[in-house]
């Protein structure tokens, strides 16, 4: 989601974090969430053909009209990343492998684990579990670091990071997880046959896109207008849209097919236990590596958040470019946050 940043306190004080308090959008997001779902349902009933309509056009296998709440809802976030700091990790090489070892190594094992211990019955909200387990956090993660007063500017240097390492690593490991993996356990049967080229298409359209758009309107505007008014003038105005990109999805979303998350309570239950166990362990492994490896506080909070986080924006549009709107797999991302 979007964040303002803007920095508080003196382990804040050298980054441009987040406002101390969250705006009323953010703190009531769970409610808007569940009026969005609730509207798109409604909408969805009210109107029969409406599914069909919105589908007639489509962006990569996405409809039109979904394909833009994709890519607006990450567009914000990631004109918000500080693309400029990532020269500082070459002082900071430890936290930079623990980085990489949590999020590309651990966090998309244990998903894969826990997706296959506790929906081994379900491979279409399984795969979207494995789905969202790749896709790692690029935003929210910068307001729950703040919150816990970590350093601000390590958790943008590794959300960063994160960006980039999507791009190249996503379509790969999506691959990997989805289709070669399974075979090795004799599970040919349920794995899902995707290219990698299908995941690649979705991962270079719905975060590539939105990434070069906002690399270069940081880039661009920080040096023509300077990073004052691009982070406390700017993003205060833009952040926030990507919220309005979400429910906007969302709605559509609901509206295709939303009676299925009604008609199925039990599944949205199984489907939220892993997620909580996946959180539990990888921010306490994350938490005591990080202090065993002798990081101070404000970094071992920056590292755990951003490995113990998910970019389900990201997953929502994967899942959607790839499985289709009537999937479950695409029901399993919206719920990731």
């Amino acid at each position: 989601m979007a964040v303002q940043l803007d920095h508080v306190g003196p382990v804040a004080a050298a980054s441009p974090v987040v406002k101390p308090q969250l705006s009323l959008i953010d703190r009531f997001l769970p409610l808007w969430i569940f009026v969005a779902m609730a509207l798109g349902v409604g909408l969805g009933r009210a109107f029969p053909g409406l599914g069909g309509a919105l589908d007639r056009v489509k962006i990569a296998g996405v409809s039109l009209p979904i394909a833009a709440g994709l890519l607006w809802m990450m567009y914000p976030v990631l004109a918000k990343v500080r693309y400029e700091s990532l020269g500082r990790f070459r002082a900071q090489g430890r936290l930079f492998a623990a980085s990489v070892l949590f999020n590309w190594v651990l966090g998309p094992l244990l998903m894969f684990g826990l997706a296959w211990l506790f929906l081994p019955d379900l491979p279409h909200y399984r795969n979207g579990l494995i789905l969202i387990g790749l896709a790692r956090c690029i935003a929210m993660v910068l307001i729950w670091n703040m919150l816990a007063r970590g350093d601000g500017e390590a958790a943008a240097v590794l959300v960063a990071l994160n960006s980039l390492f999507q791009i190249a690593m996503y379509s790969v490991l999506g691959w990997l997880f989805l289709t070669v993996i399974p075979g090795w356990f004799g599970a040919e049967q349920t794995a899902v046959e995707i290219s990698m080229w299908e995941i690649a298409k979705s991962v270079l359209i719905f975060l590539g896109i939105p990434l070069a758009a906002g690399a270069i309107t940081r880039l661009t505007l920080v040096r023509a207008k300077g990073r004052d008014w691009y982070d406390h003038t700017l993003m205060p105005r833009l952040g926030p849209t990507a919220l309005l990109g979400l429910l906007y999805t969302i709605v559509l979303m609901f509206a295709m097919q939303g009676d299925r998350i009604v008609d199925l309570p039990l599944d949205v239950v199984r489907i939220a236990i892993p997620l909580a166990v996946y959180f539990g362990v990888m921010f306490t492994l994350a938490f005591v590596v990080s202090k065993r490896l002798g990081f101070g506080y404000p970094e071992t909070a920056a590292l755990s958040f951003t490995a113990a986080g998910n970019n389900f924006e990201l997953a929502i549009a994967v899942s959607v470019g790839v499985f289709g709107i009537a999937s479950g797999r695409r029901w399993r991302a919206w719920s990731g946050r």
